[in-house]
């Protein structure tokens, strides 16, 4: 028997996992089944980064995941550049830990390069290169906006397009945001420097993803190849899944797709209970996954979601349920015509204020 067939056979035989199972698994590695007593920094880490376009989104995601969660908890590690905004995933801004920062960045580089060819004709006749080293001069000399950037990138390349020169630049560059940008009750224009020069450590080179696969997996679970590439914003990692099959076990979704994972984490039963939890907007847990049905019941498929812009998400025995909004001390629920019982707000707990007056989720 060839291994081709063997391995076809293996997958036709995985187990099933139904939606419900799937669900309360993900959950699970998300921290949403039950609050984890786990460190700010740690719980950042293990998530690999949380999604951060806006400043409050990173501390509303932990306060939904981390028992008695404090705001400065994170805001110190961004103030002590144990944490940093920066450039990776689907090139939107995440929120990780130093150690994350110089290694998952790399890791998605090839993808940052992709980007540029939106802006190729902005920059018609320059130097990639010597735009990020130039780029590199001028972020290290004091941190400066895309628009600073952009303008003194002009004096090289007078006939390029501004945006896209500070964009080459971000794309070419680990930029990270400098605090006070971030900080809990705080507020701070978007200005950038290198992440090696903020953080005091060189860079280091593009890792191989098998570790970070393991990583997802841990995090994100069980998954397809497609899930992990949507969430990466990578393509071509099927010869890394392959190559660490021997690691991991497989299953099938209801649709047949196989599904890869650990040996060794937990797949909580199907009805296990699932308080309701209050989400940031971009909430990875909604968008690391291809198939998303695991979260997002098909009848509100796009509910979450308005233009460009996303709301904040109320799940309710684990699925997408309705959407909120902070109102000064109170929350405003837009159910999506669910009815929870009195009984499941019990694992809600108490919002999470900060000194910007803004409530969170529990």
């Amino acid at each position: 028997m060839t291994k081709t067939t063997s391995t076809a056979r293996t997958r036709t035989s995985a187990p099933v996992l139904g939606t419900r199972a799937l669900n309360r698994a993900t959950l699970d590695r998300q921290l949403l089944l039950r609050r984890s007593p786990l460190s700010a920094q740690a719980a950042v880490e293990h998530l690999l980064g949380l999604q951060a376009q806006n400043v409050k989104p990173p501390y509303y995601a932990l306060a939904a995941r981390l028992a008695g969660f404090d705001p400065e908890a994170l805001s110190q590690l961004m103030a002590d550049r144990e944490a940093v905004r920066i450039v990776t995933m689907r090139s939107t801004i995440h929120t990780h830990t130093a150690a994350d920062a110089l290694t998952l960045r790399p890791l998605v580089q090839a993808a940052r390069d992709r980007e540029l060819v939106t802006f190729r004709k902005g920059l018609t006749g320059v130097d990639l290169d010597r735009l990020a080293a130039i780029s590199r001069e001028l972020v290290e000399a004091e941190p400066r906006t895309m628009k600073q950037l952009g303008q003194a990138l002009l004096a090289e390349w007078p006939d390029a397009d501004p945006l896209a020169l500070s964009v080459a630049a971000r794309c070419r560059l680990p930029l990270v945001q400098v605090t006070p940008r971030g900080l809990w009750g705080r507020s701070g224009q978007v200005a950038l420097t290198t992440a090696e020069h903020w953080l005091g450590r060189p860079a280091v080179p593009a890792p191989a993803p098998d570790a970070t696969v393991l990583r997802y997996l841990a995090a994100f679970g069980p998954a397809s190849v497609k899930d992990m590439q949507t969430w990466a914003g990578l393509t071509r990692l099927r010869e890394t899944f392959e190559r660490l099959r021997p690691q991991l076990i497989t299953f099938r979704d209801e649709n047949g797709v196989e599904l890869f994972d650990l040996p060794d984490v937990s797949r909580p039963d199907a009805d296990t209970p699932a308080p309701p939890r209050f989400l940031p907007e971009f909430d990875n847990l909604l968008l690391s996954h291809a198939d998303r049905s695991r979260v997002v019941p098909a009848a509100f498929k796009g509910r979450a979601w308005q233009g460009n812009q996303a709301h904040r998400t109320l799940l309710v025995d684990g699925f997408l349920a309705g959407v909120w909004r902070p109102e000064g001390e109170v929350l405003t629920i837009e159910p999506f015509g669910t009815k929870v019982p009195a009984a499941s707000w019990g694992g809600v707990g108490k919002p999470a204020a900060g000194k910007s007056g803004e409530t969170g989720s529990g």
